[in-house]
């Protein structure tokens, strides 16, 4: 075992590869190369592959939490609604390989990625909450941001929007008509 590698460090070694390279590209042997160490030693701090793409999207996903929590902090309404959809972007942006671990847990029911994920559900949530929806139409209306901001954010990875147009420009918008609506109370149960 390499002097002074421990699980925090092949962790953050591995976000540096899905960063990097893709998270596609996470490999055990990749791992084990930038460390400069044998895959049997990587065993000492992960248990597989399983275990270290787990690791990362847990990782990943609480810092997704971190910087919503943050955007949102002295926030309500529909400014915090703005803020958190505009953090969840800007950490696509700057993160996209440890966005993409957040989404392909080896188990997306696993009890602690669940875990994981409520934590940022409750962060959504609470900023809904001037809005008064019933419980039904708070799951609808997390729903549909989520949808929104991942749909700009995987399209604008990939390239997607190449017609001169401000990008940011487009999500305000966009987000503003959808708060419109809730504002409106389209949402069929909105007091």
């Amino acid at each position: 075992m390499r002097q002074g590698l421990d699980r925090t460090k092949v962790l953050l070694a591995a976000a540096e590869i899905a960063e990097a390279q893709g998270f596609e590209q996470l490999t055990l042997a990749a791992l084990a190369q930038k460390l400069g160490v044998k895959v049997p030693s990587l065993y000492n701090h992960v248990k597989g592959l399983a275990d270290l793409r787990k690791a990362l999207a847990l990782m990943a996903i609480d810092r997704l939490k971190s910087v919503m929590l943050e955007a949102a902090a002295g926030r309500s309404g529909e400014a915090a609604v703005l803020a958190v959809a505009e953090a969840y972007i800007r950490f696509v942006r700057e993160h996209p390989g440890l966005y993409e671990a957040s989404l392909r847990p080896p188990d997306p029911l696993d009890p602690e990625v669940a875990a994981h994920s409520e934590g940022v559900l409750a962060v959504v949530a609470r900023v809904f909450e001037s809005f008064h929806l019933a419980e039904d139409d708070l799951i609808h209306a997390i729903r549909g941001l989520r949808s929104l901001v991942h749909g700009f954010a995987s399209i604008e990875l990939l390239n997607g929007f190449n017609l001169g147009l401000d990008v940011d420009e487009s999500v305000r918008r966009v987000l503003e008509t959808y708060l419109r609506g809730l504002r409106r109370g389209d949402a069929p149960n909105a007091t």
